[in-house]
């Protein structure tokens, strides 16, 4: 009698409570359907950010790195602010002083104050890295979605134009644009994001390959979207925990490339400076007893390119849904939260 009409209900009410009926059937249905053909409550937007939420919070070492990161960004763009000190003008007056309370890293061989060059050096130290890893990674994507997704002659030619460039010695082209130019920090950018695209491009195509013969796939195409969208709205999203990995690893490769270059002196020209650059400096001077212009300079080095590494790990784990699945199964839905 719970699911039905009243006997005793006037001509007015039963139309009424017949239509509330249906409506109440039809909404359970509608609830009922994804229920019945997963077997588990639909997860609100809310509670997926709080499983993403609570996946990457059992990382440890990515939280560390992650502040860790924040710490040496922060100490890089406002410790000067705070620390001010003359990145100009050299004082050889002051060159070589060990660390002490007015310089508390030591100066460097022309004077400068040690603690604040490793500030301003990491500086453009950080910003290639960034900058080289947004650019490689948005121009890979879409190079290697065309070439995986379009697949035949297209896929042929622009997959052998990256074979082409990757048979190029880096090394060779580097010195050979510096001999032609003075480097600046955006020329160095573009340097290294021309070589840093190609193995996210190739990266992206084998992915995309796969994904182009999934059933969604498939649907959408049946449907008639658009090619752009097929691309961005259904085989991009699968890609994430793919790309932010790569990403990741694109900081940290052209930090190391950046610092290589100026190690070899093709980096910015003085009174610029970078963490490669205080690098060759310092081993320069190691063996005359200057020790504190070479370790600081390899430690902020090893540790930025060690945080981004387990970070990129981190992001992966939390974007690529394994772990969300682990931790949706210890977790019970009750009204508007997950309880443990």
């Amino acid at each position: 009698m719970s699911g039905g009409v009243p006997p005793d209900a006037g001509g007015g009410d039963r139309e009424l409570l017949a239509g509330a009926t249906a409506s109440g059937a039809t909404t359970a249905l509608a609830v009922a359907g994804p229920v019945a053909q997963t077997g588990e409550v639909p997860a609100r937007p809310l509670a997926s950010w709080r499983l993403s939420l609570s996946t990457f919070a059992e990382n440890r070492l990515a939280i560390a790195s992650l502040l860790g990161l924040v710490l040496i960004t922060a100490f890089s763009f406002v410790g000067p602010l705070i620390y001010k000190t003359n990145q100009v003008s050299a004082n050889l007056l002051l060159q070589n002083q060990p660390p002490g309370a007015a310089h508390p890293l030591g100066t460097t061989t022309a004077g400068f104050d040690e603690l604040g060059r490793l500030m301003v050096g990491g500086q453009s130290t950080i910003e290639v890295g960034l900058a080289v890893a947004v650019l490689s990674t948005a121009f890979g994507l879409v190079w290697g979605l065309v070439a995986g997704y379009v697949g035949g002659i297209a896929d042929a030619i622009l997959m052998r134009i990256v074979d082409a460039l990757l048979a190029i010695p880096f090394l060779f082209f580097v010195v050979l644009l510096a001999s032609l130019v003075r480097p600046t920090l955006w020329l160095i950018i573009i340097v290294i994001t021309s070589v840093s695209w190609l193995s996210t491009a190739r990266l992206v195509r084998a992915e995309a390959l796969t994904l182009r013969t999934r059933d969604y796939v498939k649907a959408s195409v049946g449907f008639g979207s658009r090619r752009t969208r097929i691309l961005f709205w259904h085989i991009t999203p699968n890609l994430l925990g793919v790309l932010i990995v790569n990403a990741g690893l694109k900081v940290a490769d052209a930090i190391e490339i950046y610092v290589a270059m100026s190690f070899l002196g093709l980096g910015l020209a003085p009174p610029a400076t970078d963490w490669g650059t205080l690098l060759t400096e310092g081993i320069d001077n190691f063996f005359n007893g200057y020790w504190w212009q070479l370790w600081p300079a390899g430690f902020l080095i090893v540790a930025v390119v060690l945080a981004i590494s387990v970070l990129g790990d981190g992001l992966r784990d939390v974007t690529e849904g394994r772990l969300q699945r682990r931790l949706r199964s210890r977790t019970r839905f009750r009204g508007d939260r997950f309880e443990s």
